[in-house]
């Protein structure tokens, strides 16, 4: 694999949507073409059950976009750093993570968390080995009881995710599984007498539409823990009587102690159990059917068989009661000495813990509403190695589809978690720069841990050290600088933003240097992204997976000539700010100079236009070995021993040449976005043209990525991969461009009104059609299609997705 696995990974569960007929008549004259992979397993093992089988959106809510994990494995040892290749080898300078600012207080309250995105409800702590909590139930469907654990669209699930969450310790989940409803409250508590990270809470509510049947009268919840160390975890009682006794398990943990677990309910409960011995937890799901398969076949009785083995670290309690439901769960740590349990019980249960859920989601919605004061201006309408082992705390895209970290994602999600609070992006920023090899590389795609594992193919677990993401982490640097600058900060959270800046410097300048040095091309000021395949014969264009726009057309034969227009525009953001850290911080280095001067460069204009500008379509283009005259065909293709296949495969018609690739697309707007053409320039009026041309970009929810009249609009790429950044709209491109179009709506020049007229009617359908699809499905998407404006891809996508809420707030990035 040469480029890496979001587009790869992506691609492989997205459906076609609409093909040109040309691409859907080559389609069709194959119709046994294979089945694309899912994107993450099934482990849906049915279970007969009488007649019945046993198988395996958020609201606006500025913290719904940061569901946040924490995957961890051993750390490294020094000892064997000596023999490692560089790609494996981190960055020898201080971690960021070793700040003052992330010790102490604020990293205890981050230590207990949801950090485990891809489970419908998960718990673990910010540490190698932890424990782990998480809800399973049972779904009813046409009859058949279905088990719910690993967000998977196969589910059905009508809706879920958080509908608030403050990223520290409080959170609230919805989630609509046919008639059933089931909400989530998570609550964090540090009392005198709690061990590390405090107690947790979690508050289960079930209600049901469906009355009238009497399979979906009662519901069937299992929670459990599990020790990743391997530590015992004591029952409470052979024979569970919550009424009597509310103590389900206990048990010692390194960094906590002592801990318990108790159920508090005033419901007429039935509680059973199991126990496991194993090192694995994300085959859970498999070994609790597999229990109640037996129970089934030799009892007839749909619950585990109150046992465990011998030392068990994985403790499951079946939780089975009528319809409604609510159900408390408390864990207390530090249990051993003599510090108030049942007080610290008592205040986490029942009326109390209620009084705080309300208060809590009060705070939330306060600051909510005072951070982004939405309530006036929104209405209702080379080799691959595996890199080593690390820890990372980030938001993730979506939970079914992406639980886990993308590196040029994660700047756009900065974008809306540092006006939230700015301790978690600090975090999350340095965990993610602490990741830097020797080289001043950053793997793009984390997949950390064996539960994350368990979600990807293996051939996409690996990173290649050449090629790179965009560093949209700049983006939210750029931000906190100005904000200094213009005293938007307080004098503590300066200092805080100052003391980050000065430990991340140095990984900061590895990382330019990296981009610098790796990406750079053949002339000064050029910039080309690695990791192309110039020897395909199945791609119609060679992917860019590393640019993040992975199928966007490019030059149709790759090689060391090319020039990336939107390479060169994130050199010039990654410059621009790197010259204004150094100048913060008082860097007087002879790197600090170099900066603005390549900043300097790569924001002349002339230069910029004798480079990447077409004066005969006024659009800036990339530059590159060249032509129109590729398709893709039916041809024989030998396979094996003397075994032929007929395979759709790319057919070149006529020689290529080095020129500019005429694709008008969101590529060419990146001028205007980096905001370098000067306001009163008639190219910035060709390009609000582009914008705002209907048979280009322009459509009534937002604009798409690739204009109608280029010749890869709405094409396929392979016989499996369909139109990706081909035509759907995208709500981080589209964030960007519309930032830029409130800038040169405020800048003196005669294309001021202009400007400002399409910022407003782009706002507008914008956010009318993300909203409308969230009313519609629940959810919000990965991308909307360019024609109807529904919702696709990947749902439940409150990554990037989510920075319509700043858009509703009309906060954007600043220059």
């Amino acid at each position: 694999m040469t480029g890496g696995g979001r587009r790869a990974a992506r691609s492989r569960t997205r459906s076609s949507t609409d093909v040109n007929e040309e691409d859907d008549a080559l389609h069709r004259t194959k119709p046994n073409s294979k089945l694309r992979r899912a994107k993450t397993k099934d482990h849906g093992n049915a279970l007969r059950i009488l007649n019945a089988n046993l198988k395996i959106m958020l609201g606006f809510s500025i913290v719904a976009a940061i569901i946040i994990f924490f995957l961890v494995n051993h750390l490294i040892n020094p000892a064997e750093e000596a023999g490692r290749p560089r790609v494996v080898t981190p960055f020898p300078a201080p971690k960021i993570m070793d700040l003052p600012l992330f010790q102490g207080e604020h990293k205890e309250s981050l230590y207990w968390g949801t950090y485990r995105p891809n489970v419908y409800f998960g718990i673990r702590a910010r540490t190698p080995r932890s424990l782990i909590a998480g809800l399973m139930w049972l779904g009813i469907k046409d009859g058949r009881y279905f088990m719910r654990h690993v967000c998977q669209d196969s589910d059905e699930l009508s809706t879920y995710g958080w509908t608030s969450h403050n990223g520290r310790d409080f959170g609230h989940q919805l989630l609509v599984d046919q008639d059933m409803t089931l909400t989530t409250s998570f609550l964090k508590s540090k009392e005198d007498g709690s061990g590390y990270g405090g107690d947790w809470a979690v508050r289960i509510n079930v209600q049901s539409q469906a009355w009238n049947d009497e399979m979906k009268k009662n519901v069937h919840l299992f929670f459990y823990l599990a020790d990743e160390e391997g530590n015992a975890l004591s029952l409470g009682r052979d024979i569970l009587d919550i009424h009597e006794n509310s103590l389900l398990a206990s048990g010692w943990q390194t960094d906590i102690g002592s801990w318990q677990l108790h159920l508090k309910s005033k419901a007429n409960l039935e509680v059973h159990y199991s126990g496991f011995r194993t090192p694995h937890v994300h085959n859970l799901s498999d070994l609790v059917q597999e229990n109640l398969a037996s129970q089934l076949m030799r009892f007839n009785q749909l619950q585990l068989p109150d046992s465990y083995e011998s030392s068990s670290n994985i403790l499951v309690f079946q939780i089975s009661g009528k319809i409604p439901l609510e159900a408390d769960i408390v864990f207390v740590s530090g249990t051993r000495v003599n510090s108030k349990v049942e007080e610290r019980i008592t205040n986490l249960a029942g009326v109390s813990l209620t009084n705080q859920i309300k208060e809590k989601q009060g705070e939330f919605d306060s600051k909510y509403e005072n951070r982004f004061q939405l309530a006036d201006k929104v209405k209702n309408q080379d080799d691959f190695l595996l890199y080593w082992p690390a820890e990372l705390y980030t938001a993730v895209p979506s939970r079914p589809f992406f639980p886990r970290g993308f590196l040029w994602d994660e700047g756009f999600h900065q974008l809306l978690i540092w006006r939230w609070d700015l301790l978690i992006s600090l975090d999350i920023i340095g965990h993610w720069l602490d990741l830097m090899n020797l080289d001043g590389w950053i793997p793009r795609e984390q997949i950390l841990g064996a539960e994350a594992r368990s979600k990807v193919p293996a051939e996409f677990v690996l990173q290649h050290p050449s090629n790179g993401n965009p560093p949209t982490l700049f983006l939210v640097l750029r931000d906190l600088v100005n904000g200094i600058k213009k005293n938007k900060f307080t004098a503590t959270e300066s200092t805080e933003i100052i003391s980050f800046l000065r430990q991340a410097y140095v990984r900061l300048e590895a990382w330019f240097q990296w981009f610098n040095t790796t990406q750079s091309g053949k002339d000064s000021g050029s910039y080309y992204w690695h990791g192309r395949d110039n020897s395909t014969i199945r791609e119609l264009n060679p992917k860019t997976l590393s640019s993040g726009l992975d199928d966007y057309p490019r030059s149709s034969h790759p090689t060391d000539d090319e020039r990336h227009l939107d390479l060169r525009c994130w050199m010039l953001l990654a410059a621009d700010c790197m010259d204004s850290i150094a100048e913060l911080i008082d860097k007087e280095k002879k790197l600090g100079k170099e900066y603005g001067s390549t900043a300097k460069l790569l924001s002349d204009f002339d230069t910029l236009n004798q480079m990447h500008f077409d004066h005969a379509s006024g659009a800036y283009f990339d530059f590159g070995n060249h032509t129109e005259k590729v398709r893709l065909s039916w041809k024989p293709v030998m396979v094996g021993n003397n075994h032929v296949n007929r395979e759709l495969v790319r057919e070149v018609l006529e020689w290529p040449e080095l020129k500019l690739v005429p694709h008008v697309g969101y590529v060419s707007l990146f001028p205007f976005i980096a905001r370098i053409i000067p306001p009163e320039s008639w190219i910035l009026e060709k390009q609000l043209d582009l914008i705002s041309n209907r048979s280009i970009l322009w459509t009534n929810y937002g604009l798409r990525s690739l204009a109608k009249a280029s010749s890869l609009y709405m094409k396929r790429n392979t016989e499996h991969d369909p139109p990706y950044w081909r035509g759907p709209i995208w709500m981080n491109m589209n964030y960007m461009i519309l930032s830029s179009l409130r800038h040169y709506s405020l800048e003196n020049g005669p294309y001021r009104e202009k400007a400002r007229a399409i910022y407003y009617e782009l706002r507008q359908n914008l956010m009318r059609n993300v909203v409308q699809n969230y009313h519609r499905t629940g959810f919000f998407w990965e991308q909307y299609d360019q024609k109807r404006g529904k919702g696709q891809a990947a749902r439940s996508f409150t990554g990037w997705t989510s920075l319509v809420v700043l858009i509703m707030a009309e906060t954007y990035n600043e220059i």
